[in-house]
C-alpha cells in the first residue's frame, strides 16, 4: 500500500436509540422518570443551593455599636426618693434600683425631663446635655 492509494472514512456515527428498532421498547432509558423523558434538562445543583440561602436585605446599614439603655429621669427620681437614697448614682446603684437589668454588660443613659430634679452625684452613666445643665445648676456633680 502506498500513500497515494490511502482513503480517509468518515468517523462512525453513534446509534440513537429510544426510536424503536432492536433495542427494546424503554431503550436502555429505563421505565419512566425525568431521565427517561425526551429533552431533559437537570438544573445544577448548585443553583439550588444559591436558591435555599436567605436573602440578606439590610444587613449593611446596621449599626455597628449597640445602644445604650436609656433610664428615665422621672423614674429615677421616683425611685430614690421612695427609698430614701443617698450618695453617687453609677451603673451598679442603678441595678440595686431595679432601673436596669442584673445581667446587662452595656452603657446606660440617663435621659428624659422631668419638673422636679434633686442635686444628684452622678458618676461613669451618660447623659443627656440638657439634664446635665439642670442637675449641675441645680448643685449636683456629673462626671
Amino acid at each position: 500500500m502506498q500513500i497515494h492509494e490511502l482513503q480517509v472514512s468518515k468517523p462512525k456515527k453513534e446509534k440513537r436509540i429510544g426510536r424503536g428498532g432492536k433495542r427494546g421498547s424503554y431503550s436502555g432509558r429505563g421505565i419512566k422518570g425525568q431521565k427517561a423523558r425526551a429533552g431533559r434538562k437537570i438544573k445544577p445543583a448548585i443553583h439550588e443551593i444559591i436558591l435555599k440561602l436567605p436573602k440578606l436585605r439590610g444587613v449593611k446599614n446596621k449599626p455597628k455599636s449597640p445602644k445604650p439603655y436609656n433610664v428615665k429621669i422621672s423614674d429615677l427620681i421616683s425611685k430614690i426618693e421612695m427609698l430614701n437614697f443617698k450618695g453617687t448614682i453609677s451603673v451598679k446603684t442603678l441595678k440595686q434600683l431595679e432601673l436596669v437589668p442584673i445581667k446587662y454588660k452595656g452603657k446606660v443613659k440617663i435621659i428624659g425631663q422631668s419638673e422636679k430634679l434633686l442635686p444628684l452625684n452622678i458618676s461613669g452613666i451618660e447623659i443627656s446635655k440638657k439634664l446635665k445643665e439642670k442637675i449641675v445648676a441645680l448643685g449636683g456633680k456629673v462626671s
